[in-house]
């Protein structure tokens, strides 16, 4: 069967031949895959046959996706969460629809996660029924007060169950990071759940932002997908060095992969 392997806790892209259409249409080759592989695992998750191991599959499949056309991808850092006993909250920046689809591969076979999500992702076409499978947490993004209240009020809950949590404190995807709108909401849901916090840094602007549909950008195969998770931290009084340090950890590995921000 396959699967990600890590080896040091690390894992990058075999390097592969790639074949004319997906070299020629990188965005029609990925998006193709995609569509089949959302429809599909929309099907199981209408019959309630869409669990924790079905998810990782269609995550991976979308990760091979990209291989295909030859984006290369590199994880590191599995081990900083592999280790830990119990369940964290992921805290990562937000860049593009990549990460929603790639995550659940490199996290839940170790750790099973759910996202918190944006209402509108629960009400996609298709793509609604897969997202409520995975009982994730919704926020409205109107309303900071009740959003603040669902996520610490269902992060507990499901924090307490033994399922770990992976937040997004960026109001939108970008592929800037500007640490003013990188919120505290994590910092503040392990602290009450007593639980630790794991950062990740990611670069995912291969997968380009539309400008008429955001979720379907170009797809840019000559631009390397990171994945980079940091040591896990429990939260001292009200968090503030410990969300410094996740704004450092995001701020130097976007740094080190050619980004200023």
């Amino acid at each position: 069967m396959d699967r990600l392997v890590f080896l040091d806790g690390s894992y990058e892209s075999a390097p592969r031949k790639i074949s004319l259409l997906p070299k020629i249409a990188p965005s029609l080759s990925v998006y193709c895959r995609i569509i089949d592989i959302v429809f599909r695992a929309a099907s199981k998750a209408k019959n309630k046959r869409y669990g924790n191991a079905e998810w990782c599959e269609s995550s991976l499949a979308s990760l091979r996706a990209l291989e295909y056309v030859g984006v290369t991808v590199e994880i590191t850092g599995i081990d900083n969460f592999r280790k830990l006993e119990g369940p964290c909250v992921f805290i990562a920046n937000h860049m593009s629809t990549l990460e929603t689809f790639v995550l659940p591969t490199i996290i839940s076979p170790l750790k099973e996660a759910t996202f918190v999500v944006k209402k509108s992702l629960i009400d996609y076409p298709v793509f609604k029924h897969l997202m409520r499978s995975r009982d994730p947490i919704v926020v409205g993004r109107t309303n900071p007060r009740d959003d603040l209240k669902a996520v610490l009020e269902g992060g507990i809950e499901r924090l307490k169950a033994g399922r770990s949590i992976i937040i997004f404190p960026q109001t939108t995807r970008t592929a800037v990071f500007d640490p003013k709108t990188f919120n505290t909401i994590g910092i503040k849901l392990a602290q009450r759940a007593n639980v630790p916090v794991v950062p990740i840094a990611l670069k995912t602007d291969a997968w380009g932002n539309g400008r008429y549909l955001k979720d379907f950008g170009k797809i840019d195969r000559s631009k390397k997908v990171y994945f980079a998770f940091g040591e896990p931290m429990l939260i001292q009084g009200r968090g503030a060095e410990e969300h410094e340090k996740v704004i450092e950890f995001i701020s130097g590995k976007l740094k080190e992969w050619g980004m200023e921000k």
